[in-house]
């Protein structure tokens, strides 16, 4: 309890005392009546379990199936929304934002939800499905749609959701910082802006054989999404100056 406790101060910097802990934070709560649910539902007394996590539901907007196995150092922020399914494993020093879910792909017996590593962080609406693994130390970003393993000390974003950092190293030209939820890498506005920059080319190769002329030569070693990763990066960099030149040397 002390260590749940604990774990709320260090990791939220609005929680200015223990009182405000015990009595303001439904994630606390919400992990508490699990506990007992838990031992309830390993002792076979199945029914009582869903009752006990249906009324903890139900008065804090956080469902943890009774089946669910989770380590110590928990923490859910907020929490509303939070969707842990039965067969679900959490290691230590886990912390999830609200409006994850940890379910299930479909009616699939057994092992049917994810494994979650020691240390993860699961950012605000991901969705994490299947019967799949997080490894230690990775990082899932708000929205991403995650079906498939994750390595351990990873970002990961988008849908379906892909590594973009490994190890502190970007994959495959991907941008973005760690898990700062608005700078986060978007694959699909890079996607766009990398079409767009090909139409132009195009137009612009087309009027050339409409008025007669050779249409100019292409650089066909272009990488064009380093090119629109790099357009985004000055257009975030005028937004936010704080993102400056280290964000947009990718």
């Amino acid at each position: 309890m002390a260590g749940d406790i604990a774990a709320a101060r260090e990791r939220d910097p609005a929680a200015r005392s223990t009182a405000e802990v015990l009595t303001c934070y439904p994630g606390l709560h919400a992990l508490w009546a699990h506990r007992v649910a838990h031992r309830l539902y390993r002792s076979d007394r199945r029914l009582p379990a869903r009752l006990i996590s249906q009324v903890a539901r139900l008065l804090t907007g956080i469902e943890i199936h009774p089946g669910a196995r989770i380590g110590s150092g928990f923490f859910i922020d907020h929490g509303m929304g939070v969707v842990i399914g039965e067969t679900t494993e959490i290691g230590d020093n886990v912390t999830l934002y609200q409006g994850v879910t940890l379910g299930g792909t479909g009616k699939d017996t057994g092992k049917r939800h994810p494994t979650i590593g020691t240390g993860v962080i699961v950012g605000t609406g991901a969705r994490v499905l299947g019967p799949l693994e997080i490894g230690d130390g990775a990082k899932v970003g708000a929205g991403a749609i995650v079906i498939k393993d994750v390595p351990p000390n990873s970002t990961v974003v988008g849908n379906p959701g892909r590594p973009v950092i490994v190890d502190g190293e970007r994959v495959a030209s991907a941008a973005g910082p760690d898990i700062e939820h608005t700078r986060l890498p978007d694959p699909v506005a890079e996607a766009m802006a990398c079409l767009v920059r090909r139409i132009d080319i195009l137009e612009g190769e087309l009027q050339a054989v409409r008025e007669g002329r050779e249409p100019p030569r292409r650089d066909e070693g272009e990488d064009c999404l380093a090119s629109a990763q790099d357009e985004l990066a000055d257009l975030l960099a005028d937004v936010d100056p704080s993102a400056g030149a280290s964000d947009s040397a990718r």
